[in-house]
């Protein structure tokens, strides 16, 4: 393929990316979600001032959640090259724009892993992979502790069936922590499959973090976590302050725990969010049309806005660059 081929065609790959998200967006918002409506009949029932405040803290929170992960990932990838939190910024962003339209978000790993020179893009998959794993682990020793307390506050289980379920999760997330601290084994794993030993050089990368290393990774994943969590309490407690600030948080930990566990593609999750919401929350509140209406706020800003302006950086993004 000629140079002024090469250039048409990467032109032509990134409209294309750019036209299916905003397509994707805008029969979202016209066809599909009324949730955002409601949401804006609740607050007009709130004093201006706290629902300006607290939206503006849930937006602010929302730039601290990506500068959270734009970091961690310019820490991942210092074992491939350097690269400025600005451009960390770009890449997790553009990464966004992509995810919306691919199932479980892994477009995410494509759109951010560009901005890497072009020999490097294979390994800053499994660099990327490193601090996916960390989440996930935040994610579920968080959930799992939270779903003991949940059954053990809401569910009339059998008391033998707990303690069984009890030390299930205790050994799950003994050697969930365990595999991660040692990702090196992962590494080796794959070495034993024989059709994946020629690629050892892209995903040996994984081998390379040290433990104190994954430690600030997963300090980045726990900070995240707050987070968010914190957005999900802020806009909550707006809607239904007599919720108790403890039971509330333990519910949305779980939640966020079984949204995580469900396959979705980004822009129709909305619909999996708040039907997990909706029946997650019964047991707190019976206030559904709220706890619904705060979760597709929470989409709208942590995933919508961020993929809408991460639209900026797609033609940023250089195909066929040959740099090492």
């Amino acid at each position: 393929m000629t140079a002024s081929a090469k250039k048409i065609f990467s032109y032509l790959l990134k409209v294309a990316i750019l036209l299916l998200a905003f397509a994707f967006i805008y029969h979202q918002f016209l066809n599909k979600n009324d949730n955002l409506r409601q949401f804006q009949l609740l607050i007009s029932q709130i004093s201006r001032g706290q629902v300006v405040t607290t939206m503006t803290s849930v937006v602010l929170l929302m730039g601290l959640n990506w500068l959270l992960e734009s970091l961690k990932w310019q820490y991942l990838s210092k074992k491939l090259t350097a690269i400025s939190v600005w451009q960390a910024i770009e890449a997790v962003f553009c990464g966004l724009t992509w995810a919306i339209i691919t199932p479980n978000r892994i477009g995410e790993y494509g759109g951010r892993v560009m901005f890497l020179p072009n020999r490097k893009r294979i390994h800053g998959v499994f660099a990327m992979a490193v601090g996916s794993f960390a989440q996930n682990v935040i994610t579920n020793v968080t959930g799992l502790l939270a779903g003991l307390w949940f059954i053990y506050h809401y569910l009339n289980m059998d008391t033998w069936l707990y303690l069984g379920i009890f030390v299930l999760v205790a050994v799950f997330l003994g050697l969930l922590l365990v595999f991660y601290f040692h990702i090196k084994w992962l590494v080796w794993l794959l070495d034993r499959v024989k059709f994946l030993r020629k690629y050892h050089r892209f995903f040996e990368i994984m081998g390379r973090y040290k433990v104190h290393e994954l430690f600030i990774v997963i300090a980045y994943s726990l900070a995240r976590f707050f987070v968010f969590t914190f957005q999900y309490y802020l806009v909550i407690h707006l809607l239904l302050p007599n919720i108790p600030f403890f039971n509330m948080v333990m519910t949305v930990i779980v939640f966020i725990f079984i949204q995580s566990a469900l396959p979705s593609l980004d822009l129709l999750d909305i619909g999996v969010r708040s039907f997990t919401a909706a029946h997650l929350f019964l047991y707190i509140t019976n206030q559904q049309i709220a706890i619904i209406a705060a979760v597709s706020s929470i989409w709208l800003i942590n995933l919508i806005i961020p993929a809408v302006l991460g639209s900026v950086f797609v033609f940023k993004l250089k195909f066929f660059d040959r740099t090492a």
